[in-house]
């Protein structure tokens, strides 16, 4: 689906006052992409795989997370770790890079090849940086709910766990005016009872199972919930810290996994997904290869750029293409579900 491009925004207007004056009221966005929280499902209002008879879905996650970090103890490219629970210094500082460099260059990649994505924002870090969370917002990408601090969630009971996600909601609701119907959990782990905390406070859908390449409806006892499958082999956090990371490699890794689902397209639905992390994919050396692999993507016909919001509202209301699973107890199955 075509998007109007947004004005481009330089990385030290988005840093300082500059966001009001650097044209973005004048923007004209489409009406759904200024609308919070509204998918903009493709226009085609009968059946097939994709909108307008799309070929292959691809998404793209940008996951914001830097300030959400506990001071002492987050993972970072130093692999010695900081004594006696002292300020991690450099490790702050490295993922401070997605706030200062990170988001706003991928930002103004997106705005070059006219790509709407997906950012699950931590409550705790738009909290510091809110301006750049509206950034996002401000330019048609969907914001998604990323947990109230960048920590695990699953060892808490039902009403801290649900609190912990509704602090989040908050957070993203009042800071960029988007209400959050996506989840992604501290590496992907959620409690049994996460998917029903989810569906009681609104969400449309969660990422957080790599089980497929193309979106599914669990039944819950709430009603159905979509899956938008993650893929980890195609994060740019597998080759975090950096060792052995082959720009090269990872350009070729994204073309195969494209060219493979593009093939598959033509008979049953596909989905890729590419998650990037704002301190990680938003160096400069990285946002070279994921510019390639776009233009790259972008060459194929019948391709689908869509947000994830996107994604599983089309996957809801098409359900003769939606795989529906019906599944037990995440105790019993070991798989995303309604608790028992």
């Amino acid at each position: 689906m075509t998007q109007e491009p947004t004005l481009p925004v330089t990385r030290r207007s988005v840093l300082g006052t500059g966001i009001a004056a650097a044209g973005l009221a004048a923007t004209a966005l489409p009406a759904t992409a200024s609308t919070p929280g509204t998918p903009r499902v493709g226009q085609n209002s009968g059946g097939g795989f994709w909108p307008n008879g799309a070929r292959l879905a691809v998404s793209l996650s940008l996951m914001f997370e830097a300030g959400g970090q506990p001071v002492s103890g987050a993972g970072g490219p130093i692999p010695e770790p900081i004594q006696n629970g002292l300020p991690d210094l450099p490790t702050n500082a490295f993922f401070q890079y997605g706030i200062y460099e990170g988001i706003p260059r991928i930002l103004d990649l997106m705005d070059k090849h006219q790509i709407k994505l997906s950012s699950f924002m931590i409550g705790e870090a738009i909290r510091k940086a809110p301006d750049l969370a509206q950034e996002i917002v401000k330019r048609g990408h969907e914001a998604a709910a990323h947990g109230n601090f960048w920590q695990n969630s699953y060892t808490l009971d039902p009403e801290a766990e649900k609190r912990f996600i509704a602090d989040c909601v908050e957070s993203v609701q009042k800071i960029t005016g988007f209400n959050p119907v996506g989840w992604n959990a501290y590496w992907l782990r959620n409690s049994p009872h996460t998917l029903d905390i989810l569906k009681s406070l609104g969400f449309l859908y969660h990422i957080d199972e790599p089980s497929a390449d193309q979106p599914f409806i669990v039944k819950l006892k709430g009603g159905d919930f979509v899956t938008v499958p993650y893929t980890l082999h195609m994060n740019d956090i597998s080759a975090y810290p950096f060792t052995g990371y082959d720009p090269l490699a990872y350009e070729q890794a994204l073309k195969d996994e494209f060219d493979q689902l593009y093939e598959e397209g033509a008979t049953q639905r596909r989905m890729m997904v590419v998650s990037m992390h704002d301190r990680i994919s938003g160096h400069a050396n990285r946002v070279r290869v994921i510019d390639r692999f776009l233009t790259y993507a972008k060459s194929k016909p019948g391709v689908w750029f869509a947000r994830k919001d996107e994604i599983a509202q089309w996957a809801l209301t098409r359900r003769a293409h939606t795989p529906v699973y019906d599944r037990g107890a995440p105790t019993i199955t070991g798989l995303p579900g309604s608790a028992a």
